[in-house]
Order: structure tokens, then sequence, then C-alpha cells
């Protein structure tokens, strides 16, 4: 049976009528049109759906919408405006501005294909919210062991995403590089 929801996602309300049992992923790409999370295992193993649901990253593909209304869900299409909101960024400024961790990405040419690499960048974010300066076993451990689950890349971009890392920090920390 089909609800009336409201969801805040990227700092905006959101009403859908969908059953409440729906994937969050589901609600993310088909009635929001945010396209960053992906589908990916559809059983939280590889990280592809992954979200910020209040600042902790969960995996969108078996995460019921019912579940999350209240929360503040971000998702790789709302990280600039989080960074903008952080550094008090004009409007003007937060619409021509990446945050750190996406223009690491770009900075390192991480992606071969890209398909995982919003989850990868959500759990980026998470960790450095956390830690503003982590050493590369903190940030393998951020992607490898720390729960819900491993980060799958079938390209094998981890060494790159290792740089991306250490160079977000950086960024967000104000220092050069």
């Amino acid at each position: 049976m089909a609800t009336e929801l409201t969801l805040s996602v990227n700092g905006a309300k959101q009403t859908v009528t969908v059953d409440p049992d729906t994937p969050l992923l589901f609600v993310l790409r088909n009635e929001l049109k945010l396209t960053g999370p992906k589908m990916g295992c559809g059983m939280a193993q590889c990280g592809a759906c992954a979200v910020l649901l209040d600042g902790k990253e969960i995996r969108t593909c078996i995460t019921p919408v019912s579940g999350v209304a209240g929360k503040q869900i971000t998702t790789i299409e709302g990280l600039p405006a989080l960074w903008a909101q952080e550094k008090s960024l004009s409007a003007a400024e937060s619409e021509t501005t990446l945050h750190p961790v996406q223009q690491a990405w770009i900075d390192e040419q991480v992606p071969q294909c890209g398909y995982c690499q919003s989850g990868m960048m959500i759990t980026a974010v998470q960790l450095l919210s956390k830690n503003p300066n982590p050493s590369v076993d903190q940030i393998k451990d951020a992607f490898t062991n720390t729960p819900p689950s491993p980060h799958l890349c079938r390209c094998g971009t981890y060494a790159a995403i290792i740089d991306a890392v250490q160079r977000a920090a950086q960024a967000m920390r104000g220092e050069a590089r």
C-alpha cells in the first residue's frame, strides 16, 4: 500500500508516495532522479549504493524508505552543498564549488569506469568528518573493515582512492599540495 512520506534529501524536503518497504535506492533513483547511488549487488555488500544518513554511511539497496523519514539523506549530488554549508559559502560560491573529496577524485583521476565511485566518495567524506588526517592504514580500514561492509571496485583503483583521500584531507585542512 503506497504511503506519502516526506524525506530530507540533500537539504531539500521531498514528498514521495511509495510502499514503505521500497528500498531507498529505488526512491532516490526512480522518484527523485538522483543517479549517484548505483545498484550494485543489492545485498549491501559492495557500496555502490552508499549515501550518508545523518552523516553516517548506509547502503540504500537494503534500507526501507520508511526508516529514513525525518533524517538527513546526503547523496553524492549533495556533497557540494554540504561543504558550502560547513564553510559558510555564499549561494553563488556553493553553485560552483565541489566538495574537496569530489575535487580530489578528479585531480587524482581515480575512476576508470566510475560505477562504484559515488559510494567510495561517501565513505571518504564520512572518514574525513571523523578523522581529518587519516593514515594510509586508517583509509584502507575505512574502505575494507568498517561496517556496513567493504567497498568493492572491479577496476582496482584502490591506490588512486588512497591518494585522493589524502589530497582531500589536505584540502579540507587548508593545506596546499
